[in-house]
């Protein structure tokens, strides 16, 4: 490890100990656990914030690439920015910046203040990526424009919901109202889209509102082939020794509940019968997996965790507490 990363992962790590603390001595174990903390939420940082640079610069692409310079609008804060800008010729990027404002300052207050920071970031550098950086036009072709820009656009917003944030604000209105409303996310989307595109047929043309449709339909299949779906829940099961240590992690730092089996080990034995262990399953959303890694990855790297996409949900806690 580079010495200059080492002696201030060391340092982190002290002035958060002696923080909490209370003026007790800090113990050599505690100063080791807080130093590997501090290093996985580092590599787990990094790792984020490529995410969020390869879909900020796949979305600039798509929309310098294609849609913009053939007046092509598509769904969500990017196709109403494209459609003002189509239709004013103000800058995009500003546009990206000004629309998304409200819908962050709800993604502070419904999924957290981290998520909402991350996206200010990926937002702001999409709109400085649109305005500064000179992509080359790459067709002319409408279907082709339609088809992948679409893609770039999906892959962009998928990449930046990898990283933990959103490019597109849409999301965020889209999993608060869901739970007003008890629809499923993916049918907010669908009625918001539906009014942009109506107002793309009416103030462009049918022709353009159609295209946009297609352009729409690219970008969310490949969002779902990116993400795997901003509206699905995924099921999480951990196997650790230390589960107890990690069912207080899920409760307290990911404000998650949790249920514990009581499982046996099908491979090892002790004094010739199967090793008992505790099994904790908990339920969460795409956005909080990143989190939740880096989270197992403070406790044990080798922790064996199964994840699975859960198609429906109904009753418990889960669509009663907050994303945080």
């Amino acid at each position: 490890m580079n010495p200059l990363l080492q002696y201030l992962l060391v340092e982190r790590a002290k002035n958060k100990l002696k923080g909490n603390s209370r003026n007790q001595k800090i113990g050599k174990r505690q100063l080791v656990k807080e130093i590997r903390s501090g290093q996985v939420e580092l590599i787990h940082a990094l790792k984020e914030a490529l995410f969020i640079a390869i879909g900020v610069f796949s979305a600039g692409f798509g929309l310098q690439g294609f849609l913009l310079p053939n007046q092509f609008i598509d769904g969500g804060v990017t196709g109403v920015s494209l459609l003002i800008q189509v239709i004013t010729e103000f800058p995009l990027g500003l546009l990206l910046v000004v629309i998304n404002i409200p819908f962050l300052i709800l993604g502070a207050k419904t999924i957290g203040q981290k998520f909402a920071i991350k996206s200010i970031f990926a937002i702001l550098s999409l709109a400085l990526v649109v305005h500064f950086v000179a992509y080359p036009i790459i067709t002319s072709d409408k279907l082709l424009i339609a088809v992948f820009g679409g893609f770039f656009l999906g892959l962009g917003i998928g990449m930046a919901m990898r990283g933990g944030s959103v490019i597109d604000g849409t999301e965020v209105l889209a999993i608060y109202l869901s739970r007003r409303w008890h629809l499923t996310v993916g049918d907010v989307l669908l009625m918001i889209n539906l009014i942009i595109f109506s107002a793309g047929a009416y103030l462009l043309s049918m022709e353009v509102a159609l295209y946009a449709i297609l352009t729409y339909l690219v970008a969310a299949k490949t969002v779902n082939y990116v993400v795997d779906g901003v509206e699905e829940y995924i099921g999480v099961t951990i196997i650790y020794p230390k589960n107890e240590e990690i069912r207080r992690m899920l409760i307290t730092k990911m404000g998650r509940a949790c249920t514990v089996y009581k499982g046996e080990g099908g491979y090892g034995q002790l004094n010739g019968k199967p090793i008992s262990t505790n099994i904790i399953y908990t339920v969460m959303t795409r956005l909080e997996l990143a989190r939740l890694s880096t989270e197992i990855d403070k406790i044990d790297k080798k922790a064996f965790v199964v994840m699975g996409v859960v198609k429906d949900i109904k009753g418990g806690m889960i669509k009663k507490k907050p994303l945080k």
